[in-house]
């Protein structure tokens, strides 16, 4: 009974994709960290495990009003 389910889960999942305000991770080799860029945070890769955990994350640019401010 559950091999059914699954295959019927797995038949419906193939054709899915995901949801336009998804959010892509990139991998960033010389850090060794995956980046959101839309919010421009960085998740650590430890033992080749991602750490995305809020505690580990990094803050990889300031949000644009501190740039403004900044630049006045």
């Amino acid at each position: 009974m559950l091999s059914g389910v699954c295959g019927r889960l797995a038949s419906a999942l193939r054709g899915t994709r995901a949801p336009p305000s998804a959010v892509a991770l990139r991998y960033e080799a010389s850090t060794n960290e995956l980046i959101n860029e839309e919010l421009g945070i960085a998740y650590p890769i430890i033992d080749g495990i991602p750490n995305m955990v809020p505690e580990a994350v990094r803050m990889t640019h300031q949000n644009k009003k501190q740039e403004e401010v900044e630049q006045h």
